[in-house]
């Protein structure tokens, strides 16, 4: 039976469940030509199993990054389109690998940027995930801190205590004492408790550092 019928779109579904529920089976068993499957399916299948393709194997990456990895390039192709899904969906993907797989994530860099700033909220906010875990690395470290404080100074106040959440993972490789003068500038434009207790708690952790 092919993976492609047990999408929830093939199945019928309008919810999300048997998408997860597939994404996990297959990160158990470790399925290396469902994998493949999945992935030629994002690339060249119709809309509904393209978007479900594209969900099932970043939920995958999530847990086994390893299983995902030699479909990194199409991930790549991915950012090209102008499906908003599929861009968002290419970018959690490869977020998922931005720990096991830093160097071709640097080396796509200006791509993901450029599809990042083409797309939605979720694509950023999965963007600076990747900034994040880039910037904490020697050799990739100064322009991913660089790009993650332009965006934090600009972003929007929704946004901004997870950004700065993620920049503090960052902080010691970097700079903390800039991330913390960021921080304290957008706290002065920012009234909601709840934002401000995140970007207070951050800063108390870079005292710290």
């Amino acid at each position: 039976m092919s993976v492609l019928l047990r999408l929830a779109s093939a199945l019928g579904r309008n919810d999300e469940v048997p998408n997860q529920e597939l994404a996990a089976q297959l990160a158990g068993s470790g399925d290396a030509a469902a994998v493949a499957e999945l992935a030629a399916g994002a690339m060249r299948g119709p809309k509904p199993i393209r978007h479900d393709a594209i969900k099932v194997l970043y939920e995958i990456g999530d847990r086994r990054p390893e299983l995902i990895a030699p479909h990194r390039d199409g991930f790549v192709a991915l950012l090209q389109e102008r499906d908003n899904r599929m861009i968002w969906g290419a970018l959690c993907a490869l977020d998922t690998l931005a720990r096991t797989e830093p160097d071709f994530i640097a080396t796509h860099l200006a791509a993901i940027l450029d599809a990042a700033d083409r797309s939605s909220v979720i694509a950023m906010d999965r963007t600076m995930s990747m900034l994040a875990k880039l910037a904490a690395r020697p050799g990739t470290g100064r322009f991913a801190w660089e790009r993650m404080m332009a965006a934090l100074r600009t972003s929007a106040v929704n946004q901004t205590p997870m950004y700065a959440e993620f920049a503090l993972a960052a902080a010691t490789a970097n700079n903390p004492a800039e991330l913390a003068e960021v921080v304290r500038h957008r706290l002065d434009g920012i009234g909601q408790p709840a934002k401000r207790a995140r970007l207070e708690k951050v800063l108390r952790k870079l005292e710290k550092l």
